[in-house]
């Protein structure tokens, strides 16, 4: 049985999230950090139902070229391994070839999401030769709810084209890295077993998460799965990943095949400069054009409290069995309860009598 590790086919490196504990350890001893997710921009040529962002986001004054390099510059001299590059959607915006290849020089690895709007045959292959790990998005199979989920007619052939484009690139291979990223809805809920063996039998690395309730999700509760019914496709892909493919792991929320802990060694910046813990705590805990990022890192009583999880944390997710290596989605927990520390309303291990 192969655990869940440093394999190219782990699910937890999709996020960013392949580091030995080790050097997660010291990451949160330095103050330091191993990643950081960016906002290049909010601008984005789809509507999702389930994104984010809100619908009618403030695009003014967005960081400069110049000001995202310079923060890149920081969070490489604070340790950092990779940039995850996030939107909006980076492939419309004007300079998205430029960042890549400064991040490359930089010495740091690139990975970024993407709806495959901008992923034409040209720039599939500017993306493998800068060794770019690309996570597509892609809830479902279905042309008509994809494009609903998407809300844009015509997504599902975007996303289809971006597939054909990377394959004929060289994706995904052992130096070009392929995941899908997929938020599990209501509506495409049975399908998704099926749709994770797809991916696997492509060697496509299948990163399914809950949706976290902000922004439009919020608005749109006709998306919303139950705990118990989110336990139950959890249990079910890691039967199907334990008999298919030999891989093994303990289902737990909010990402399927491993945990998230990202804030003990990560952060995003917003496209205007604001520095949270990640894209659900959405807490400002500073700005890159006020203060360097290592001064906000190091003196944010938001990232001590969470870096020091195991004191910190409450409730049942204080007490689970899981607690020294899981504390639920924090995104979700500040979301519905305004307490980013409280115990995550979404686990079903909080609602198990």
């Amino acid at each position: 049985m192969r655990e869940i590790g440093l394999s190219t086919h782990n699910i937890h490196q999709c996020a960013g999230f392949d580091f030995s504990e080790q050097e997660i350890q010291t990451t949160v001893n330095n103050g330091g950090l191993l990643s950081m997710e960016i906002e290049l921009s909010l601008r984005c040529n789809f509507n999702c139902v389930y994104c984010y962002v809100p619908k009618h986001s403030d695009i003014d004054d967005e960081l400069s070229p110049d000001e995202i390099r310079q923060a890149i510059r920081q969070a490489k001299g604070l340790g950092a391994k990779r940039i995850i590059i996030l939107g909006g959607e980076p492939t419309i915006y004007p300079y998205i070839l430029d960042m890549i290849r400064f991040i490359r020089q930089q010495g740091l690895e690139a990975e970024m999401f993407t709806n495959g709007s901008g992923i034409t045959p040209d720039f599939a292959k500017s993306l493998f030769n800068e060794k770019v790990r690309v996570v597509l998005k892609l809830n479902t199979l279905d042309k008509g709810l994809q494009d609903k989920l998407a809300g844009k007619s015509g997504a599902s052939k975007i996303m289809k084209d971006a597939f054909s484009n990377l394959k004929q690139a060289g994706y995904p291979s052992e130096n070009a890295f392929l995941a899908v990223s997929t938020i599990i809805c209501k509506q495409n809920l049975e399908e998704l077993p099926m749709l994770w063996q797809w991916l696997r039998d492509r060697d496509i690395v299948p990163y399914f998460e809950i949706i976290t309730p902000q922004g439009n999700a919020r608005i749109n509760n006709w998306l919303e799965v139950s705990p118990m019914e989110l336990k139950g496709l959890f249990t079910k892909l890691a039967i199907i990943d334990s008999s298919r493919y030999g891989i093994s792991w303990e289902p737990q929320p909010p990402l399927v095949g491993h945990k998230c802990m990202r804030h003990q060694f990560s952060c995003l910046i917003t496209s205007k400069g604001d520095v949270m813990p990640c894209v659900g705590v959405s807490i400002s805990i500073g700005n890159i054009r006020k203060q360097r990022l290592a001064e906000i890192i190091k003196t944010s009583e938001v990232l001590k409290n969470l870096r020091n999880y195991r004191h910190t944390i409450k409730g049942r997710c204080r007490t689970c069995v899981k607690a020294d290596n899981c504390y639920g989605c924090r995104g979700a927990a500040y979301q519905l309860t305004g307490d980013y520390l409280a115990s995550d309303p979404m686990c079903w291990e909080n609602i198990a009598t």
